[in-house]
């Protein structure tokens, strides 16, 4: 398989969660990380908006998503 994206990213394995707008937040676990994106398993990507806010607990990280692709248990998103 060709890798298309421009940076690479850091396998990790981290707890974090997803904060919605109407207040509510899914757990997720951050599979790979970068600078612009990142992967998140889930229990299922139904029902997880295409914008979000990524909280990362243990690193204090907060930042806002876009999905970038979905698969069953798994989003890619892009940070910004």
């Amino acid at each position: 398989m060709d890798e298309r994206r421009s940076t690479k990213r850091q396998r990790v394995l981290k707890a974090a969660s997803i904060q919605i707008s109407s207040g509510g937040a899914i757990d997720c676990t951050v599979r790979n990380l970068s600078e612009f994106g990142a992967a998140l398993d889930v229990q299922s990507p139904v029902g997880i908006p295409s914008e979000f806010v990524l909280v990362i607990t243990g690193d204090g990280l907060s930042r806002p998503c876009r999905v970038a692709w979905r698969k069953a248990g798994r989003i890619g998103i892009r940070f910004g």
